[in-house]
């Protein structure tokens, strides 16, 4: 039963069972298999075997399977009992259901309500056994006067029965016939025997076996002088049959010991009823035990047909999860009741039913069905991408403005504005400046370990030769005008001096920082696969977020110096006073680069790449432009300003 439920995927199945000891022990049998087969109990009735007991809940069980959502029902126990009695009832109420049982329940329901549905009826499981071509033609032929007992009065008996209880009003469907022949004309039925009447047909040839072999014992038995016609040993008689083995007429083994029959198989029916009491039934396959477990199960060809062409009815507990989905299973009920909800993101399920989602790895991603993973396709801030491409540009277009500039400082090298400024600062200014647009590019392309080291180490020490140029400059303004007086002249050497070691100071602890870093946690080749749906972006990971800041701390800290040596130098009197653009460009370098933090923390993948680059190039173009716009624009347009006033 249950491997014909698992065919057909019915997972919610109802029981309406006799309340004795032989239900109750098919009960713990079924619940049994049940578990192995992941198929569940939707409710179960025991009918009770005295009627008046039974009155009292027919209510309740009508109301059960009337109600249920379990579209099949396996029914256990006896015939002319109150079990019968509510099959019968509920198929006269209507229930629509697919009724499992055993071949003793082969029954005709009186129904005149018809709708060809092949999957409603009752589908029973007789053992099998081969049909007897002989007997339908020994019915039509028989001739009662040859037995002891004229079987002619039982059959007009059954007549006078089946007229008592028509509902007909026709009066040609009652009356008697003068022989079998005439009876059987009038009512057509299945010439196939039935299990029981299978068996007993079995039996008769096991007892004539039987006899004929204590006939024959009887017979080559020396002690005995004739044969005796009546066997007064019953004892032997059935130990004989007990161990009977032989072949019946229609070549079926007959074993009688009903312990070495192991191997068990069986013929599956099921009975659609028509109207006015007619029937048909229907071989739908077989069931061998002996078998390996997945050819134990047989359904016909046609029967496979007629499931491919009709639609099957379901009877589960939940709707079957899709692929994509998966199952949670509802709590303080059976386990064929859940609700299917979707993976999470990057995960999958190709298959139905799936108790837990898979995740993808990390080189592919769920489809949006959420059923295959798929490749990631690898990406990167590539020079071909706009936004690279756009970046590079900007930095080799400010780069070359850097060198342009270099190269006017030192063409007009010996003029007062350049002279006034402290022209090798100036030169060291310029030269860092264009490194630091240059260094922009290690952070477009394919990243390696190599340009993941570079990028940063890079980027912090030509920002620290910047920074503590424009302080060494800012130094020097204040000097300048503090220390004029002919008795200061040798502390103004020991500061000029400073000053000159000041650069490689702070670029040597700059040095330390990074190595530092580079020791402990270096930067290394990332995957970000969050932050595009699909691809894969190749980026370089700082390694260690703590020295990325320590990095970031120092160069601010110089900034803050060298905005407040000129912040407090702003108003010194000097035509060529650069302290208020050194005030304005450690502003702007500020800006930039407390603006760059908490976007930087924001972003992800090649976005927090090109702000970092956006950063570094805006930074730098704000220290070009407001120490070195003006100078250039008197240099170049105004050159009757670069004069010294007397």
């Amino acid at each position: 039963m249950l491997s014909l439920m698992f065919h057909f995927g019915w997972t919610w199945i109802g029981l309406v069972i006799s309340d004795d000891d032989q239900g109750i022990q098919f009960l713990s049998d079924l619940r049994e298999e049940m578990q192995r087969h992941a198929i569940c109990l939707a409710f179960v009735n025991m009918i009770p075997e005295t009627m008046q007991t039974y009155k009292t809940r027919v209510k309740i069980y009508d109301q059960q399977i009337m109600t249920s959502s379990a579209k099949v029902v396996v029914i256990y126990g006896e015939m002319n009992s109150t079990l019968e009695l509510s099959f019968r009832r509920w198929a006269y109420l209507g229930a629509q259901r697919i009724w499992i049982t055993t071949s003793q329940w082969d029954v005709i329901t009186h129904k005149k309500d018809f709708s060809l549905d092949f999957f409603h009826g009752t589908v029973t499981f007789a053992h099998h056994h081969n049909d007897i071509p002989v007997f339908r033609n020994f019915l039509q032929t028989i001739n009662t006067s040859k037995y002891p007992i004229d079987i002619s009065q039982s059959m007009l008996q059954w007549n006078h029965f089946n007229c008592s209880i028509s509902k007909s009003n026709n009066k040609m469907d009652c009356f008697t016939f003068n022989n079998p022949l005439e009876w059987l004309a009038q009512h057509t039925f299945d010439m196939v025997l039935s299990e029981e009447g299978y068996n007993l047909y079995n039996a008769v040839y096991a007892v004539a076996h039987t006899y004929h072999e204590l006939i024959l014992q009887q017979i080559e038995s020396p002690k005995m002088e004739e044969p005796k016609g009546v066997f007064t040993d019953c004892q032997q008689e059935v130990s004989l049959l007990k161990t009977r083995v032989f072949i019946n007429p229609v070549g079926e083994l007959v074993n009688m010991n009903h312990k070495e029959n192991q191997c068990a198989k069986y013929d599956i029916f099921i009975n659609w009823n028509f109207p006015q009491g007619l029937g048909l039934k229907v071989k739908i396959g077989s069931y061998f035990s002996c078998l390996p477990q997945s050819q134990q199960l047989h359904i016909s060809e046609d029967w496979e047909w007629v499931t491919r062409e009709t639609l099957v009815p379901s009877s589960v507990c939940s709707v079957t999860c899709i692929a994509g989905f998966r199952k949670i299973h509802q709590k303080q009920t059976a386990n064929c009741c859940f609700d299917c909800v979707q993976c999470q993101e990057n995960e999958i399920a190709n298959d139905t039913d799936m108790e837990q989602c898979v995740r993808c790895p990390d080189d592919s991603y769920a489809n949006l069905e959420q059923t295959k993973c798929l490749q990631r396709a690898v990406t990167f801030l590539a020079y071909e991408d706009p936004l690279g491409m756009a970046l590079g540009c900007m930095a080799l277009s400010f780069s070359a403005i850097t060198i342009l500039v270099l190269v006017t400082f030192v063409k007009y090298r010996d003029t007062p504005i350049v002279k006034a400024n402290n022209r090798i600062l100036s030169y060291i200014l310029l030269i860092s400046l264009a490194f630091c647009f240059l260094c922009s590019l290690l952070f477009i392309g394919h990243p390696n370990q190599a340009t993941c080291i570079l990028q940063q180490t890079t980027f912090a020490i030509f920002f620290t030769v910047a920074i503590s140029t424009v302080l060494a400059k800012t130094i020097t303004v204040v000097t300048a005008f503090k220390l004029t007086t002919p008795g200061r002249r040798i502390r103004k050497m020991m500061i000029k001096g400073a000053t000159n070691l000041l650069i490689p100071i702070c670029t040597l602890i700059q040095l330390v920082l990074c190595a530092i870093w580079l020791v402990t946690s270096p930067p290394f080749i990332d995957r970000d696969i969050q932050s595009e749906h699909g691809k894969v972006i190749i980026i370089c990971n700082k390694g260690s977020v703590t020295a990325f800041h320590f990095v970031l701390g120092y160069l601010g800290s110089l900034a803050l110096g060298s905005f407040t040596v000129a912040f407090l130098a702003r108003n010194l009197p000097d035509r060529f006073n650069e302290a208020k653009f050194l005030t304005f460009s450690m502003l702007v370098f500020y800006s930039v680069w407390i603006t760059f933090l908490p976007v930087y923390h924001s972003t992800k993948g090649k976005v927090m790449v090109v702000v970092e680059v956006f950063s570094i190039l805006a930074s730098s173009a704000g220290l070009l432009g407001c120490i070195f716009v003006q100078k250039c624009y008197v240099l170049l347009v105004r050159p009757d300003l670069n004069v010294l006033r007397k």
